[in-house]
């Protein structure tokens, strides 16, 4: 898998529980997958359509740093599927725990919203 995005969880992003708030995390892999996306088709009409489920396996707490990672899992006509993973930081021992993991699919669309194919000429390292 590839690094493809990095945020630090800051107060605004913490949930009751003083843990980062689920939505925030969603939040934040859907933006990193469609720019992940956007980038492997050369294009940056790709939308989310549809977003496994996610488990949450690990909190993250204030001021740890979250690295989402991505692949590229399918390549269809107008869709990608990329598998997403984000993962806690910690800066002092440089270890990496599961913060949850899914999988999104992205698709091209056309100025009007319909879907239209993705030109495998130009996928970047796919």
């Amino acid at each position: 898998m590839e690094l493809i995005s990095t945020f630090v969880c800051k107060t605004k992003d913490l949930g009751l529980h003083g843990n980062l708030f689920g939505g925030v995390m969603l939040a934040n892999l859907d933006e990193s997958g469609a720019a992940y996306a956007s980038e492997k088709a050369r294009s940056t009409r790709m939308v989310t359509v549809a977003m496994g489920s996610v488990e949450f396996h690990n909190p993250v707490k204030l001021g740890r740093i979250v690295k989402i990672y991505g692949d590229v899992l399918k390549v269809g006509t107008t869709s990608m599927g990329i598998k997403l993973e984000a993962r806690a930081f910690n800066t002092f021992t440089g270890k990496e725990t599961l913060v949850c993991a899914t999988d999104v699919t992205y698709v091209r669309i056309d100025d009007d919203g319909s879907p239209i194919p993705i030109d495998k000429t130009k996928l970047n390292n796919v």
